[in-house]
């Protein structure tokens, strides 16, 4: 029987997901990794022989590899910390969790999350076309209700949230791994409105306040794989600097983490050294 490759996202902005994808997959391969995601080396490994099959594949995946090698240490722990943030956002009664730009999150998979809650993962269809026949072949199956959202950040992906059965009235855990950051500064303001008309009191909304400047290198070797070597002046994008501050007017409760004291259990050289840079908790008041 000839092995099916399901078709990878080998450009533009979802093709960040395979990166992350390979991040997860060698950190749990360490004897002391921070979590366990038996699906990421699946993903990676799909997505390979996918990028293998197109002319100059082969490069662009080493190019994927390398990238992924600069951003391992404070992407992997990232990742530990949203799981964290989940667990608790859980045990303080969010029923829902909605991940914004899902990607190849396996959250519904590989957290021991209760029976009853409802996991929505809202990603574009070419991310999902490759995504759900991997966890097929692979045997998967969540440990909650998971619902995939095939929508645009940028339209009405509100309408198809509910379409999956979202309750307004029901506490959510709201996530975002960066996302936003790809998106307009206008687009990603309407997302985070749209997510606040959507939350019920005590819902949860974490965001990271980080200065990318500081590894400006990488982010543009990112942004010239994604744009598939485009480059250039860049649109204002993301929530931006103040976005504590227009959450805190519209209706969240804001709390302020350090990223260093964050990191500083984990015991991984992860830390920035500037206490202004870290992770903003905002709960819907």
């Amino acid at each position: 029987m000839t092995e099916t490759t399901p078709q990878a996202p080998t450009a533009g902005v979802a093709m960040t997901a395979l990166g992350v994808a390979v991040i997860r997959a060698w950190e749990s391969r360490r004897p002391d990794r921070l979590y366990d995601d038996p699906w990421a080396q699946l993903f990676a490994a799909a997505a390979r022989r996918a990028f293998g099959a197109e002319p100059g594949g082969e490069e662009r995946w080493a190019r994927l590899e390398a990238l992924a090698e600069k951003f391992y240490e404070g992407r992997s722990v990232s990742v530990r910390l949203v799981d964290d943030t989940a667990r608790a956002a859980v045990a303080a009664g969010c029923g829902q969790v909605v991940i914004l730009g899902a990607g190849l999150d396996t959250r519904a998979y590989r957290m021991p999350l209760p029976r009853e809650v409802e996991v929505f993962e809202i990603d574009l269809p070419e991310l999902f076309r490759f995504k759900e026949p991997v966890l097929e072949a692979a045997g998967a199956r969540p440990v909650c209700a998971r619902h995939v959202v095939a929508a645009d950040l940028r339209g009405d992906w509100a309408a198809a949230l509910r379409a999956h059965g979202f309750r307004t009235d029901v506490p959510t855990h709201w996530i975002d791994e960066g996302v936003l950051g790809y998106l307009r500064r206008a687009e990603a303001m309407r997302v985070a409105a749209t997510l606040t008309e959507l939350s019920a009191p005590e819902s949860r909304f974490g965001l990271g306040k980080f200065d990318t400047d500081q590894h400006s290198d990488r982010y543009t070797e990112l942004r010239r794989l994604v744009r598939a070597g485009a480059d250039g002046p860049r649109e204002p994008s993301g929530l931006g600097p103040d976005a504590d501050q227009w959450l805190a007017g519209h209706g969240w409760r804001i709390e302020f983490r350090a990223w260093d004291d964050l990191v500083a259990p984990l015991d991984r050289p992860a830390a920035l050294g500037n206490r202004d840079l870290g992770l903003v908790l905002a709960v819907r008041r």
